[in-house]
Order: C-alpha cells, then structure tokens, then sequence
C-alpha cells in the first residue's frame, strides 16, 4: 500500500479509557455493594450503562474504533487473572460460590483471607493486583466477560476492538504464590498460559472480534534474551492459529528497543506503539527495523497520560513519516486514557487562559480524531484547527504564569552544601534518641487518621459557603484533639494530628504553592474505588506562607509526646501531580525541594523533632529503562535531601513509600539520607526487610505490620509474626512498628481494632527482648 492510500485508510481509535464516570457512579455503585445498600443486578447494571456512555464519548469525539474489555469493577490485571482461570487456592471457594464476592475478596480481601498483593502498574500511579503463580498452577479460558462486553459495543453499532493483557506481561508481573520458592520465574508456565489466549482469541472470534489487542508493555523494559524468545515463540504460536481474530500487539510507556524487532518479524497483523517523550525513538527504531511492511500500525502520538494540549503539527510530521513505514497507519494516544480525567470542559473555574492548554480523556480523542482527519483528507482540511493549536502552544510558552524570575534564580543557586546534612547518620542517630527519649520498637502511624463523613461534610460546607473559616477551623481542631486523645490512650509512642484538614497529601499543598491550580472534576483511579484528583503544575513553584505550621503547633500543644509534622515530598507533588512538560522535570523538583525546605525549617522552629517527608513516587517514577535511571535518581534523591537539609542533627527527618517493587532502588532508599524509612510490608511479607539487611542499610526502618488496603483486621499474633521476620534482618535497636500506609481510607472500628493489635504486637516483643 502506498503512503497515500495508506493515509486514506487512517482510523481514530483509543486503547482505553476512564471507568468511572463523569461523578463517580461507579465508586458508588461498588462501595454501595460492599454496604449492602446496592444489589449486585444494579452494580453490573450501572457498569453497563458507563460503558455505553465512554463508547458513546468516543464515537462523539470521532474516534471510529473503540476498547472493549479495558472496563473493570476493580483492576484489568485481575480481570485477566480471572480470564485465564489463575485463581490463588486460598479465593477458589469463594469465586465458585459468588464470583462478584470473591473477585472483591481478590482484590480486597476478608477477615479471613488476604487480598492478591497490589503494586504500581509500571511508571504510574494507577495500582494493579499481582497475579500469584506456581509450578502447580492450572490455567482455564473464562471469555465471558470479555465475549460480554464485546458482543455490548457491537449490538450498539460500534467497530469494537477487545483488549486483554498480553501472555508475556501477564507472566512478567506475576509473582510466585505463597509457599512457591521465592526464585521461581513464572515465565516458565508461557507454554501452559498460551493455549487459554488461544481459546480466549477464538471466543472472541465467534463473538465478533475482527481484531484483538494483546498489551505488552512489559516489553518496552529491559528483558533478557531469554525473554525476548519468549516474547518470539508466544507470539509465532498465536500467529499461527487459524480460529483468531486479527491480532494487534500494543506496547507503551517507553521504546521498545530490542523487543521490537521480535515483534515486528511476529506472524501478527498489526503493532500499536508509543511515539511520545522517551518512546519517540521508536521512530528511528522502526525505520532500522525495515518498517512494518504488509502491517497495521497504530501510532500513540498524543500522550495520554498527561493533561496538556497536543502539538499537532508536529503530530502530524511524526504521523507523515510512518505513512512509509506500514501498510496502514491508524491514530491513538500513546496508551489507554485511564490516567487523564474525563472531561476538562468540566473544569470552569480554571483561568480561561489555561484552559487552553489542558486536554482530558475526551479532549485527547478528540486530538486523536482531528489528526487522524489530517492524514485522511491533507491539513488543508484541518487548517482552522492547526492555526488555533499554534495560538494556543505559544500562549503557554509565553506566559508569565509558567515563568518567574525570582523562584530560577534561587534554584540556581542551590550549591552542594544545601543537599546535605551537617553531621553524618551516626551523630544524629545518638542526639535523636536523646532528645525523643523512644522505648525499643517504638510505634507509630504514617500520618492520615480516617475521613469521616463528617470531615467531608465540614469541607463541603466549607466549598458551598455554608459555614466560614472560622467555623471549619473548629471542627477540625475538634477531630485533632480527638485523634492526639485516641493515639495517647491506644499507646503509641510518636503521633500524628491525623491531617483532617488535608483533601489529598498533593492536592492540599498544591493549593497552597504558586504555580499549581486544582480541578474540581479531574479525578483518577488509583486502585480500585480511590480516585484521586492530582493537581495541575502549570508554572515556578513556591511557597507564599507555611501550609501546616500551624496545625502542627495546635496538635503539639495537646500532647506532651512527639507529633510528626507532616509533608509530601518533591518527587510526588510531581508525580502525582500533572506535571508541567516544557522543562526537565529535575529543575521543577528543585523548585518545590525549595519551597518544602523552608516549611521543614518552620516546622522545626514550632517545635517538632520530628518531620516526615513522603515520598512514596520515588520507585514508581523509576525510568523503566536501566540506562535512564541513574541520572533520575540522581536529581530525584538531591531534591528529597535538599528539602530536609536545613535542619539540627537532633531533628528526625522520616520518610515513607508504599506499594512499589523497592529492591531496584535501595541505593536510592540510602542516598535520601532520611533517618527512619517506613514501608509497605504487609502484602509482600516482609519481603522489603530482607532486601534492606542485604543491601546494609545502616538506618532505622518501619516495615507496615498492618494491610490499610484491606478491610480486613489484623491480629496481634499475624503482626507478632510479621515483626519477627523483621527482627531476622533489621537489629531491634533500628526498627519502627507501623501501618504499611495512612488510615484515610479506613474506619474508625478497625483502625481502633488494627492499632491494638499493632500496639499489643509491640509490647509484646519488648517483653520478649527484655527477658
């Protein structure tokens, strides 16, 4: 096929797109089912109509294409889970009586049974359900609701394209069950899994598929060779099947590198590829490759996980040249749209200004649709649409919202001195235990007591203008006094204010710094039913007035034990915000490195010796390439330093991650220079102990005793247990006893329940050390 006939083929389409709806009717719904206040018919009804509505979005923007499949009531790496029948033994009982209630008891968990362990999905901060595998593992086809949804889109006259996580990535991000030795690789099961997509493909094909997409992003991160045949022989297998649909192999995220001549030599029909920030070198790798003569490819041209408009004529040159790269050239974003809110017309309370930079899920399949026009019909049927695009560029790069002075001259004259401590670990380990006077193992949470539904009301009516400030103060103070109250009479040694005034740990400092704006309707899935609404970082960063100081003060006050002060770190007010992209992102975490340095200075003048700076995002904005991740971590610890430098030897600066794979970052998790590391432990199983003792970390450490994303309650002997795995590779002299994350999220009975047992747990084990 020629270029031009090539270009006249172009469709639109998407890999995916938001679940929840423009108001969150499907949180509701579910949270609604787990309450028993909706039936499991209304849930799966109200899931149907959110379908009905994204394709009906979609085909409105004029995408011609659209996912089915890429819809779930929790996470799509469970979905696959159960699609392939890899159901872990101890959840089989409950999936075979109820399967809605034991899909939930996967994910969440029950008093009785522990959830599937949960972690980042690659380099963001949406969460997936890790598949537990084993040499006794036996994968069966369940199609049905990829079949279902399918059969859904096509009976409403949509052109469907099922998408399922592919057999390689599946493989890859699963992890040996509990009780499998701990080195076993579940690739070896490739030739047990591939036989269930080959029937899972020819179900779809009897349901309607024409084409199929297989997600391997799994393969834009360095593999070894042995992967790489794996990747050969998976794809020359289901290449070779008769009974299939078409079948397109998506990657994303970063270049595939050498993966991807092994999947263009592949006997499928099409590739969908990434073409934006670092996955632009696809470009020049497809060139080297030969192309992909006789092939679909669709190219990922508009980032789809961040919020700023596209560049469509540079879109459109990037589209021209792969017109001679493939027999057919189709138009998406550079990966599903379930990392970008829904609708940014949504947001009228944005400077119109900016408004004109920002592109949400709809906006971006709009974007999608438009340059795929451009390639059918020639620019000049675009021409309108391209002249407002380059207004609309330059008013951005131009604005003096984006630009001040002030805020680059201090950040480059940061010098070496400003990302150190004074004195070495050691020195400020023996003032820290003198001034806080701790007993062994002292116990703590992260920082977040649970949002009632009080605490949401009192900020409504704070939003809606139905009480003053003054009046919000008060009911806020009231909850502190509550939480400093419980904390002492629960036993706990280092104490929070329990952050009722804080909407989001981002969000709440974002609204207080120069150069981020929030959304009201922004939101975006983290794991399951959380949503959050990351802020928009637009321009300089810095800090007009302190943001906790005095809340600080107030819980102090109250207790004559250590409250931390509480703050987010540099690296994730950008991670989990929509970072600005017209800078390199090290000289923006300078900027907000700047301005939490001088909240933590103030801090510590108010009194607190202790300070807690999160940085959960460190390991999930790990570059996904090897080569790429010295530099990030370079700039992304100095910033973490340079935000808690200022302070005397006898100030404990605490960290904490959660949900993350920390074995790639130990020297990271060092090079932070932070006093006490608290981590998520619970659902890894004390895995990250182990990891620190084997890399020497000389620090003190909190592995979570405690899974806040189960509602499930923990017992004294469990937490017991988990601690003395600890004790077996961090010296009890060095070990903090916490959560595995904050108690947002949670209730009050069970965080009452769960902080007893985390107590007792530690009580216990002092008295045993002590004998």
């Amino acid at each position: 096929m020629t270029a031009q006939s090539a270009a006249a083929a172009t469709v639109a389409t998407v890999y995916g797109y938001p679940r929840q709806g423009r108001n969150r009717e499907l949180k509701k719904a579910i949270e609604g089912y787990w309450k028993g206040t909706v039936t499991s018919e209304a849930l799966l009804t109200a899931a149907a109509g959110l379908r009905r509505e994204n394709w009906a979005q979609l085909a409105e923007s004029g995408v011609q294409e659209v996912p089915t499949g890429d819809f779930s009531l929790y996470d799509h790496v469970l979905d696959t889970t159960v699609a392939v029948g890899a159901i872990p033994a101890r959840h089989r009982e409950a999936v075979e009586a109820d399967p809605l209630d034991g899909y939930f008891a996967m994910a969440r968990g029950t008093q009785d049974v522990a959830p599937l362990e949960m972690t980042k999905w690659f380099d963001t901060n949406y969460h997936y359900l890790v598949p537990e595998l084993g040499p006794d593992t036996v994968f069966a086809a369940n199609p049905a609701k990829a079949a279902a949804e399918l059969r859904e889109a096509l009976v409403l006259g949509h052109a469907a394209r099922p998408v399922l996580v592919g057999p390689i990535t599946y493989l890859l991000l699963a992890k040996p069950a509990p009780g499998v030795a701990a080195d076993f690789q579940p690739i070896t099961l490739l030739d047990r899994l591939l036989p269930v997509y080959a029937e899972l493909l020819a179900h779809l094909r009897a349901a309607g598929a024409a084409w199929v997409q297989l997600d391997e992003p799994a393969l834009v991160q360095d593999r070894t060779p042995a992967e790489l045949n794996a990747a050969a022989r998976a794809y020359r297998e289901l290449g070779g099947l008769t009974a299939r649909p078409k079948l397109l192999v998506a990657s994303y995220f970063d270049r595939l590198g050498e993966a991807l001549p092994v999947l263009a030599k592949a006997p499928v029909e099409g590739l969908a590829l990434d073409f934006t920030g670092p996955a632009a070198a696809n470009l020049d790798d497809l060139a080297a490759v030969g192309g992909l003569p006789g092939k679909r490819l669709v190219a990922g041209v508009v980032d789809g996980r961040n919020i700023w408009i596209n560049d469509l004529g540079k879109s459109l040159a990037t589209l021209a040249t792969l017109l001679g790269l493939a027999d057919r050239v189709d138009v998406a974003p550079s990966c599903s749209l379930l990392h970008v809110p829904i609708d940014a017309a949504a947001e009228r309370d944005v400077d119109p200004q900016i408004a004109r930079w920002l592109a949400f899920a709809k906006q971006k399949a709009a974007e999608v649709a438009l340059l795929a026009r451009g390639l059918r019909e020639g620019t000049g049927a675009i021409t309108a649409e391209l002249a407002a695009n380059r207004a609309d560029l330059a008013s951005r790069a131009t604005s003096p919202i984006t630009r001040d002075p002030a805020v680059r001259a201090r950040a480059a004259a940061v010098g070496a001195d400003d990302t150190r401590r004074a004195q070495a670990y050691p020195q400020r380990a023996e003032a820290q235990r003198a001034r806080l006077g701790l007993p062994l193992l002292p116990t703590t949470t992260i920082g977040s007591f649970p949002q009632t539904a009080e605490l949401r009301l009192a900020r409504a009516d704070l939003t809606a203008g139905r009480i003053d400030a003054g009046a919000y103060r008060e009911r806020m103070e009231a909850e502190v006094r509550e939480v400093i109250a419980y904390q002492e009479k629960a036993g706990l040694d280092v104490l929070v204010h329990g952050e009722p005034e804080r909407n989001d740990m981002v969000q709440y400092f974002a609204e207080q710094l120069t150069g981020y704006l929030a959304t009201r309707h922004g939101w975006v899935q983290s794991y399951g039913t959380r949503y959050v609404r990351p802020p928009v970082l637009a321009g300089d960063i810095s800090r007009p007035h302190p943001m906790t100081v005095d809340w600080f003060r107030y819980a102090q006050g109250l207790t004559d034990r250590p409250v931390k002060g509480m703050l987010t770190g540099p690296v994730t007010m950008l991670a989990w915000s929509f970072v600005r992209d017209d800078q390199p992102f090290a000289d923006t975490a300078r900027q907000v490195a700047l301005a939490l340095r001088d909240e933590v200075v103030d801090l510590e003048s108010a009194g607190a010796a202790v300070v807690q700076v999160d940085e959960p995002a460190l390991r999930e904005t790990l570059p996904l390439r090897a080569a790429d991740r010295p530099a990030y971590l370079a700039w992304a610890t100095e910033a973490f330093r340079l935000a808690t430098s200022g302070v005397r030897a006898d100030t404990q600066i605490h960290t904490h991650m959660c949900y993350a794979e920390f074995g790639a970052i130990m020297t990271a998790i060092d090079d932070l220079d932070a006093d006490v590391i608290s981590l998520e432990a619970t659902r890894s199983h004390m895995e990250v102990a182990g990891e620190l003792a084997e890399a020497g970390y000389p620090r003190e450490v909190g592995p979570g005793v405690w899974d806040i994303h189960s509602p499930r309650v923990p017992s004294t002997e469990e937490a017991v247990s988990l601690l003395r795995t600890g004790l077996a590779a961090i010296p009890a002299e060095r070990l903090w006893v916490n959560p595995d994350c904050g108690l947002k999220t949670r209730g009050w009975p069970e965080t009452r329940a769960s902080l007893d047992s985390l107590v007792g747990a530690a009580r216990r084990l002092r008295e045993e050390l002590a004998d």
